[in-house]
């Protein structure tokens, strides 16, 4: 949440970006650990307070870290901290959506109207009209609930402790018209994704994702916290700066119902990434479900080759792509890469970005993009 336009750049810059690292002797193409080590001290001197990445290949797998994990105490980093993932959160969701659908408890073309009656109707927007499968590409139409938040620190103060019913959020969404057809991201469609679980399991999305994902793939720092503020240790704080200038927040404490399925869940480096390695490894989906996931919609980003459902493929310098998605939420920015073929992953942590200019955010993102490019295509 920003008020400036110079702080909306820190969304806006690092959003989607491919913020990734690894460490240790040569790894993936050859990418080496003192280089990597060198280049997450450097994030970290470019303005983000907290920095740690893991990078998981055929030969092993390597951290890094630098800054702190507490402003207060002055507590290094940890590689083994647990961070808000915030929209990775959707990429769980949506392989539950697709394991139900291969289950043949749900279709990806069955309307939000079959599983949820009623529940969309105003402003151009219509659950009739609406399947499964747009909920998960953004293609809906339905517009972002978040739009009703305004932008300040003030306003976050009021709702940090406070619970949401998902049907609450879909409502704040339905105040403003339909985005119309294309692609369009928005949170509100994996909230309503996540009623759909519950409408067709008995269960909350947040059951279904510890059920199916969780707990077989033994991921022990990985959890869907409800309205518990609190975070498990080790703990990345997350800091908030507001505005360009010294208001920096602690924000690590909130209660992440106002996320729900979109953005809820708490996880750390390793098991992001085993739970990315196995799903485009084929571990999670049949081979028609992962191919269904795989199937893009145009975004109109250069980086980005499309989106799939919940999965996102980024363009990289030597031809091909690297899949993943990416998280920003009040306080942490996270991403995700992985290979096609899941046999090597790289994870990135920031917790807290600040800056004084347009010029200073764009300095980490052309250096994560450049890590992330060397881990997958150098040799």
């Amino acid at each position: 949440m920003r008020t400036s336009r110079t702080g909306k750049l820190i969304v806006a810059v690092l959003t989607g970006a491919a913020l990734i690292a690894g460490t240790g002797p040569a790894g993936a193409g050859g990418y080496d650990g003192a280089e990597f080590r060198r280049d997450v001290r450097t994030l970290h001197e470019d303005g983000i307070i907290g920095v740690h990445g893991r990078v998981s290949t055929e030969r092993g797998q390597w951290t890094a870290a630098a800054g702190v994990a507490d402003r207060e105490t002055g507590a290094p980093v940890s590689p083994r901290s647990h961070f808000r993932i915030a929209s990775n959160t959707k990429t769980f969701v949506a392989v539950v959506m697709l394991q139900l659908a291969g289950e043949g408890r749900l279709g990806l073309e069955d309307t939000v109207e079959r599983h949820l009656p009623g529940l969309i109707r105003g402003n151009g927007n219509d659950g009739r009209a609406i399947t499964i499968r747009q909920l998960l590409q953004h293609t809906s139409g339905l517009p972002e609930y978040r739009q009703a938040w305004p932008p300040t620190p003030e306003f976050f103060e009021q709702i940090r402790y406070r619970h949401f019913e998902p049907g609450e959020l879909v409502g704040l969404s339905l105040r403003y018209p339909s985005t119309g057809a294309g692609h369009h991201y928005s949170n509100t469609n994996y909230v309503v994704a996540g009623m759909i679980i519950r409408a067709v399991t008995g269960n909350s999305w947040a059951t279904e994702v510890d059920r199916r994902l969780i707990r077989p793939l033994g991921l022990t720092g990985t959890s869907v916290p409800g309205d518990d503020p609190s975070m498990p240790p080790p703990t990345a704080r997350g800091y908030q700066q507001w505005f360009p200038g010294p208001l920096i927040t602690d924000v690590t404490e909130q209660n992440r119902s106002g996320s729900d399925a979109a953005g809820a869940i708490i996880s750390t480096t390793a098991d992001l990434g085993r739970f990315f390695r196995a799903l485009l490894a084929g571990r999670l989906l049949a081979p028609a479900q992962l191919a269904e996931m795989k199937r893009l919609v145009p975004v109109g980003d250069d980086r980005q080759a499309g989106y799939g459902l919940g999965l996102v493929p980024f363009r990289l310098s030597c031809g091909g792509v690297f899949w993943g998605h990416g998280g920003q939420t009040t306080g942490y920015l996270s991403t995700v890469g992985v290979s096609e073929d899941g046999r090597r992953s790289v994870v990135l942590s920031l917790t807290g970005l600040t800056g004084n200019s347009p010029a200073d955010l764009e300095k980490p993102k052309a250096l994560s993009e450049r890590m992330v490019d060397r881990v997958f295509c150098d040799r």
